[in-house]
């Protein structure tokens, strides 16, 4: 069993900038691959950005958005920029423990985070 703990979510004016991280319970390295989820109220929940956590490897939904790895902190990060009131919902990262593609779901994610984007 995984378990992650997100954190950095917030309110912010439009235009602003979050930077969300995720903290799991065991070590990066012997992970696959990770990603970030937004939920938005009413809808399912999508990956935004995902990383190879062994070919380092990024991918996208949204080009506001970057996620890398720092392996001495043992997080995931989000940065998130530009950010509109649409972006608004919770934030999710999650990670796979031996294949797959990650930006389409997971086998674990944690509680997540919420982001607010006032206008």
């Amino acid at each position: 069993q995984v378990q992650l703990t997100e954190s950095g979510g917030g309110s912010v004016q439009a235009g602003g900038s979050l930077k969300l991280a995720c903290d799991p319970s065991g070590s990066l390295r012997s992970y696959y691959c990770a990603a970030w989820y937004r939920q938005i109220p009413g809808q399912e929940r999508m990956g935004v950005a995902s990383i190879g956590l062994r070919s380092g490897n990024d991918y996208y939904t949204d080009s506001r958005f970057k996620i890398s790895v720092d392996y001495t902190e043992n997080k995931i990060l989000l940065e998130m920029r530009d950010l509109m009131p649409e972006d608004t919902g919770m934030y999710y990262c999650g990670i796979r423990l031996s294949s797959g593609t990650c930006l389409y779901g997971a086998d674990y994610y944690g509680r997540g985070t919420q982001v607010t984007v006032i206008s």
